[in-house]
């Protein structure tokens, strides 16, 4: 029987740790056997996790004995680990156990000196944080998770299922992780990654900035097949002018953050209205719908049509 130890640290967050315990727990062989033994373990005896309290029936002891570990997130990521913690975390890999981080648990993971070197991901959100906090680490905040063998990391929230039925698939085969995708209600494998669910705001210009007026008008004419020559003169300065002055203040290309700001028009109308593909490709300034798909898959990480179902789905439900 595979043990999973999922470590619960004080502030520890109630999704993190509860979908492990459950996606795990939900796995049935083929015979009807449970192929996994999952223990909750601590540094104390109780967890302090937001609105309630935790009580963990196992100590870091726990963690020699697992096959794989766990390490939810918690809600303020400390620079240090409680006394015992990273100790027991780099013998348990030096032993060859499998560790995985949920969302913010990265902060935990990349801790222990584990991930330096190699590539990781967490929250989108926090991608920023982490790699400031931790420059050995590689992160990588487009994808939902990642798999380095001994090692893995995943996104917010529903990514920690997502990774968690990518492990029992490995472990156990697509059968058996296909039963527990089920009763997870989720699909065994999900379109795109983490980058379809991040806000992509435009780069912005500083207060005052001598672009804010050719910004505001791209903006409002990014439906348009725009030329650097054309955006040039409407800011009455040269293109070679323009692309030193946009890379000053916004730290991009004006071709690139028009590209942008299309794809940014192109999700709302994908989450808003029913258009097909071809016609949001000509609101948003794409020179045709082959164009406009692979751009839009290159910035999103998943295709026009994959985006509407996710996110037009979302609406549908709430």
């Amino acid at each position: 029987m595979h043990t999973v130890a999922v470590l619960a640290l004080d502030g520890v967050i109630p999704f993190d740790l509860s979908a492990p315990v459950d996606t795990f727990g939900w796995a049935r062989l083929p015979d009807g056997r449970e192929p996994y033994r999952v223990r909750v373990c601590s540094v104390g005896e109780e967890v302090a996790s937001g609105a309630f309290t935790v009580r963990a029936p196992y100590g870091l002891e726990a963690l020699a004995e697992a096959d794989t570990i766990i390490l939810p997130g918690v809600a303020d990521p400390p620079d240090a680990l409680p006394p015992g913690v990273a100790e027991a975390l780099r013998a348990a890999a030096a032993n060859g156990t499998r560790i995985a981080s949920i969302c913010v648990g990265a902060f935990l993971f990349a801790a222990t000196g584990l991930l330096d070197g190699k590539r990781a991901t967490t929250h989108w959100i926090a991608a920023g944080d982490l790699a400031a906090r931790y420059p050995e680490v590689t992160v990588d905040p487009n994808v939902l998770y990642v798999d380095n063998g001994q090692f893995l990391t995943s996104a917010g929230a529903a990514a920690a299922l997502d990774m968690c039925l990518h492990m029992i698939r490995r472990d156990f085969g697509s059968a058996v992780a296909a039963h527990a995708a089920r009763m997870s209600v989720m699909p065994l494998e999900r379109e795109g990654g983490q980058a379809q669910f991040i806000v992509r705001d435009l780069p912005p210009a500083p207060a005052g900035a001598t672009l804010e007026p050719l910004l505001r008008w791209l903006e409002d004419h990014c439906d348009r097949d725009l030329t650097l020559d054309e955006m040039a003169s409407k800011a009455g300065m040269s293109a070679r002018t323009l692309n030193r002055r946009f890379r000053d203040q916004t730290g991009t290309t004006p071709l690139q953050w028009l590209h942008r700001a299309r794809v940014r028009r192109a999700q709302h109308l994908l989450e808003t209205t029913d258009h097909p593909v071809e016609r949001i490709a000509a609101q948003t300034g794409f020179g045709s719908p082959t164009a406009f798909r692979e751009r839009f898959r290159r910035v999103v990480g998943t295709s026009p049509q994959g985006y509407r179902r996710a996110f037009r789905a979302e609406e549908r439900a709430s």
